[in-house]
């Protein structure tokens, strides 16, 4: 899921770390489609060992689009991810690796946001039906003109989950796809492909990172590997920055706002659905039934290179005059564990940290003062000191009042004066509010437009919390969990429930408890339960599904959702949304049952015997796959193993395969006599990861200027293109022709800030003609305003 608002934060702060992709399009040739080489070297000028998939990133996109067409049936569903797929390996073109990872059973703490989103996913596309067919009844009764109404049934994408018949399908497609690139594509002959699908526990990216972490601990490791890893989730940062791996890089999709959607009754653009008047288009021109189709543009992706992240972060981090030598891969560690504070898929933020308010700046300030005081860091390989934790909690809690009134000053300010924003911006430019001509449109922070009339659409609803006056702290224990707030074992309870620890664990409250409640924590957490199992799949199913997707679930099972079972409260029809004072329900808290393991359990023990053999298979766990094609030094090796029949745990040799390491065993149902069952390697309990670079890793080179540093937020930037920072670019001459040699020698080259400078001026001009200035842009005002 990822930390909201935390990557736009990032790229505003760092915004060197970004790198747009270079991609090497296929041609035609007579009819016939010539795929890229990617035996090639990589067109961006940096050549990458390991491609990591965070496939989940990749399923939901490509199995209900929201910027295209949906896909029409399952198998144009797998087609259009093996072309995602494709896309990727042309971009990155990986020589050692390639392993895909699709999120598997989750622990409780993550199942619980699951089931919220599934609840929430579920109710929202009913009361979207219900909205439809209001508004065709409404439009037919006044005569208005509908296309006739599509009853093709809609798809539901809680089906991507572990244990469904779907996720099943989608494992078998992806071995015969990797059997068929490695046979018969060039690209794909010298690496090694690992395929952890939705029946080995884990989400995709905690699967991505053990497997680096273990091979890492692995004598012979390349410390030097080039990672890439593909998702979209912002805490992937964290944790390719907690590998401690120097050259780490993010692939991602480009995020572009406010990309115009049909309305969802009538087809056509340029409305939504509760403005949609029923009225059919004149058909202007032969093609004109072209023109409210979807665009079909590619999505553009970009490379965020974690290595300049470390740059800017050793500046952000240094500490002067400390007692004890600075190490800068410890502040890392400690700078991770703090931005989990402010987001994660297991905990909510605490009240008064939000990355909008500035809080990891906040968080980093305080954290300097802390080290300097207790002469020492917060991590050391994984461990925490509690003790230096609520040193920071409590300097935070001591700024939570005046926090709470800042919040407040800003809606109240922001709602008085919407700022004019360009392209999605959403920064207010200093100087220019105007109250009494409002905009016409303004984004709110998810980046889509919001219309400045919609504010006052519905009343929002009261916060009888009011975090912003005084008694806040008492209102919100009060309000949220009905107790006082002066109960300080209560308080303390939640504190302590408040840490994460093991497959069963999970913080047992919708809220959390403010900065300030973070007392005597130190000795707190430990008392976790050990050596704990993941669910199986049916069964997380049976936690995070709405009755509504109980068809995905055997029939003895689904009828626990809706008859008169003993677990029936898990599956309420309707819920409470409490906004929190929030402004959007999607930002608010869904106020669901948890559900009770050993009540679950219970009322599972009665339906298991009617599990069916196809069903029992995907209610077990399974485990990862290695593949690889007869080209590959280890091919020989695996086939050896085929030809003895032996069930053995063979371990790889080294050697044969780019330093990885690992047992393997026969599968029992191979696509080809080279795919083999994969485990990672093994430690004791109680080994310690050491998080630290590695002996022989080469620092990449430097890559800010002092320019960087001083570079403001707002200030023109131009994207780089590749990896290569003296990339020669073709550019427009005078005369507006292509000039591929670049600029001459005697003209400036230009950048984004002409670009820049352009939409300052027409929002200058939509300022003037809001005051009934109009004024015409033409060169010589142009130049004045600029």
């Amino acid at each position: 899921m990822g930390v909201p608002a935390f990557f736009r934060w990032l790229s505003r702060k760092y915004p060197s770390i970004i790198v747009h992709c270079l991609e090497e399009k296929g041609k035609e040739c007579n009819g016939v489609r010539i795929p890229v080489d990617t035996t090639k070297p990589n067109p961006n000028e940096v050549e990458f060992d390991n491609l990591y998939l965070d496939m989940n990133g990749i399923i939901h996109p490509c199995t209900h689009p929201e910027d295209k067409p949906a896909p029409k049936n399952e198998d144009e569903m797998m087609v259009a991810i093996f072309e995602y797929i494709d896309r990727l390996f042309n971009i990155v073109r990986p020589r050692r690796v390639l392993y895909m990872a699709i999120d598997g059973v989750a622990p409780r703490a993550k199942m619980n946001q699951q089931r919220s989103r599934r609840f929430r996913a579920s109710k929202e596309g009913v009361e979207l039906m219900e909205e439809k067919s209001r508004v065709r009844e409404e439009i037919i009764q006044r005569g208005g003109f509908l296309p006739p109404e599509d009853i093709k049934e809609r798809f539901d994408s809680n089906c991507i989950t572990p244990g469904t018949e779907f996720m099943d399908n989608l494992a078998r497609c992806l071995r015969y796809y990797v059997a068929d690139r490695l046979s018969n594509d060039p690209g794909w002959k010298n690496i090694v492909v690992f395929l952890s699908d939705a029946s080995v526990p884990g989400e995709g990216e905690h699967k991505i990172m053990d497997f680096i972490r273990r091979q890492r601990a692995q004598p012979n490791h390349d410390p030097n590997t080039h990672h890439c890893l593909c998702g979209a989730d912002a805490d992937l940062i964290m944790l390719g920055l907690a590998t401690h791996e120097p050259n780490f890089t993010i692939i991602r999709e480009e995020f572009k706002p406010n990309k115009p959607r049909p309305c969802a009754l009538c087809g056509q653009m340029g409305h939504e659905l509760k403005e949609c008047a029923g009225v059919a288009r004149e058909k202007q021109g032969k093609n004109d039934e072209f023109a409210d189709s979807m665009p079909a543009a590619e999505q553009e992706f970009i490379f965020i290179r974690l290595c300049v992240l470390r740059e800017y972060l050793s500046r952000e981090l240094t500490m002067a005059s400390l007692p004890f030598p600075f190490d800068f891969e410890r502040s890392v560690d400690d700078w991770v564990f703090m931005c989990f504070f402010v987001g994660n898929d297991f905990l909510p933020h605490l009240p008064s940290l939000e990355i909008r308010e500035g809080a990891i700046d906040r968080l980093v300030n305080i954290y300097k003062d802390v080290v300097h005081k207790t002469g020492g860091y917060l991590t050391h390989n994984g461990f925490v000191n509690l003790e230096r934790v609520e040193m920071i909690m409590q300097a935070v809690g001591v700024a939570e009042d005046n926090i709470f009134k800042k919040r407040k000053e800003d809606d109240v300010r922001f709602y008085c004066c919407p700022p004019l924003v360009m392209s999605g911006e959403s920064h207010t430019e200093p100087g220019f509010c105007c109250p009494s001509q409002p905009s016409a449109g303004f984004s709110d922070s998810r980046g889509a437009k919001r219309k400045a009339e919609d504010s006052d659409s519905e009343p929002e609803p009261e916060d009888n919390v009011r975090l912003w006056e005084e008694g806040w702290k008492q209102r919100y224990y009060k309000s949220k969990f009905d107790v006082d707030a002066t109960d300080e074992g209560f308080r303390t309870k939640v504190v302590q429930s408040y840490g994460c620890g093991s497959w069963k664990w999970y913080f047992p409250f919708h809220y959390a408890p403010f900065a300030s409640d973070f007392k005597d924590i130190n000795g707190m957490f430990t008392d976790f339960e050990k050596d704990t199992k993941p669910f199986k799949p049916l069964e997380q199913l049976m936690s995070v599904f709405p009755a509504a997707s109980g068809n995905f679930l055997p029939l003895s099972w689904r009828n626990l959702m809706i008859s008169n079972s003993s677990i029936i409260d898990f599956y309420p029809d309707d819920f409470a949304i409490d906004l929190n004072g929030k402004k959007f329900a999607w930002q608010g808290v869904a106020l669901l049952p948890f559900v009770d393991e050993r009540r679950l359990r219970a009322a599972l023990a009665d339906v298991y015997p009617d599990l069916t053999p196809d069903e029992e298979r995907r209610n077990s766990l399974g485990s990862d796959v290695l593949f690889l094609g007869k080209l590959h030094p280890l091919f020989d090796f695996i086939h050896e193993l085929y030809r003895s029949e032996s069930h053995q745990v063979s371990t790889i040799p080294a050697e044969l395969c780019h330093g990885i390491q690992g047992s393997l065993n026969l599968d029992e149902d191979p696509i080809l006599p080279d795919n083999v069952k994969f485990k990672d390697p093994q430690f004791a309990e109680g080994f310690v990861f050491k998080a630290v670079l590695l002996s022989g890793a080469k620092i990449p080179s430097k890559v800010l200027k002092p320019g960087d540093w001083e570079r403001g937020n707002r200030e023109p930037w131009r994207p780089q293109l590749g990896f290569n920072p003296n990339r020669q670019q073709a550019h427009l001459n005078q005369s507006a022709f292509r000039n591929p040699f670049g600029p001459k020698p005697d003209i400036a080259e230009p950048d984004c800030g002409g670009l820049v400078r352009f939409q300052v001026c027409l929002f200058i001009k939509r300022l003037l003609m809001a005051r009934g200035k109009n004024k015409t842009l033409n060169t010589t005002n142009y130049h004045s305003l600029t």
